[in-house]
């Protein structure tokens, strides 16, 4: 895989495949720099509010993120949010968490969402139950990220469940896994992202990504471990809504590690919203430039109308439209359908 648009030479031969019928997983291994972005779940039954909430991404993302519980909290559920947007036909990243279901529903979540048309699974550890709206509730933890990979990649792969009966027909999803280049001690970080390749995944969301020069080394010693040429990047990135709310997340979000520099441009600032999207502008820019950065993950929290703005200035799709409900499909989309019977499913939602 050539990633032309960047100029980058690199090539990913142990995903030369494809593993999915997944759009994202088309656009990465084409080498176009892919945006995916978190889609907030409804705390409703009602289908439209799903629908309307992935409209603000029509044609700049490649994918969405539909979110397990996230933080512990109750909504709607990401197989849910993934069946209904499946159906119209947009590309959806379903998050699973291993902190309220066991090995038994956990497979039987991922064969049915392949069912349903999810093709792209993120496997996550979860947040604790003591975070969420529902500290009394019962954690299960049955398996964890790394565990829950290697039994989705049996599930792909070897046909068959943790208990080795056998698959008819397997779920064909493209891997993914979430990993955080800030959390020390910071030398072990590429070692975890190691095993987690070993373990199935191929493609990577990281946490936001607000300190540039620790994120450039993390890649650079990913890169010497001769990481980057097995899997996808994508750092995360999000427009800061304030100095104040900059600072609340440093300091209560896991993981989250925002620099001095930062909260102290946007305590300087006049609007401090918009220059918050401005630094996400610029941080985009900058990623692109990284060496084995294949895209990047949008989470604006409360801020989801502003992400086609970002995207729009940063420039990074450049002449590219992530395909949506209505639009054409793209060149490379036809040739697929039609050399690929695999992709029949496809078909109907490309036309």
């Amino acid at each position: 895989m050539i990633n032309h648009e960047a100029g980058d030479d690199r090539r990913v031969t142990a995903t030369a495949s494809f593993s999915s019928a997944s759009r994202l997983e088309r656009t990465l291994k084409a080498g176009y720099f892919a945006v995916t972005s978190e889609l907030a779940p409804p705390d409703s039954a009602n289908p439209e509010d799903v629908y309307a909430r992935a409209r603000v991404f029509d044609g700049y993302v490649d994918s969405m993120n539909a979110t397990d519980g996230s933080g512990a909290n109750c909504h709607m559920s990401s197989v849910a949010m993934c069946a209904l947007l499946s159906r119209i036909g947009y590309d959806t990243v379903m998050q699973v968490s291993c902190r309220d279901r066991n090995r038994i529903a956990l497979q039987g979540d991922v064969v049915g969402a392949a069912a349903l048309g999810v093709n792209n699974i993120l496997c996550l550890t979860g947040d604790g139950v003591q975070v969420g709206d529902h500290p009394e509730a019962k954690p299960v933890f049955d398996l964890d990220s790394m565990s829950l990979l290697e039994v989705i990649a049996g599930l792909r792969d070897k046909q068959m469940f943790v208990s080795g009966r056998k698959i008819t027909d397997p779920p064909r999803v493209f891997l993914g896994a979430a990993e955080n280049p800030f959390v020390p001690p910071l030398d072990f970080r590429p070692y975890r992202l190691a095993k987690k390749i070993a373990a199935g995944a191929q493609f990577f969301q990281m946490q936001y990504c607000f300190d540039l020069p620790r994120f450039a080394t993390f890649m650079a010693r990913s890169r010497d471990l001769g990481l980057l040429e097995k899997c996808f990047i994508l750092p995360g990135v999000g427009p800061l809504a304030s100095a104040r709310a900059a600072n609340w997340m440093r300091h209560h979000v896991p993981g989250v590690h925002i620099p001095d520099a930062v909260i102290k441009r946007l305590e300087g600032a006049q609007d401090q919203k918009q220059e918050g999207r401005q630094i996400c502008i610029e941080m985009i820019q900058q990623l692109r430039e990284i060496q084995g950065v294949s895209g990047v993950h949008i989470m604006a929290h409360r801020q989801e109308s502003a992400v086609a703005e970002i995207i729009e200035k940063s420039g990074v799709l450049r002449e590219r439209q992530p395909w949506f409900p209505g639009s054409d499909p793209l060149p490379e989309e036809r040739h697929d359908v039609q050399r690929d019977h695999s992709l029949s499913f496809c078909t109907g939602r490309l036309s």
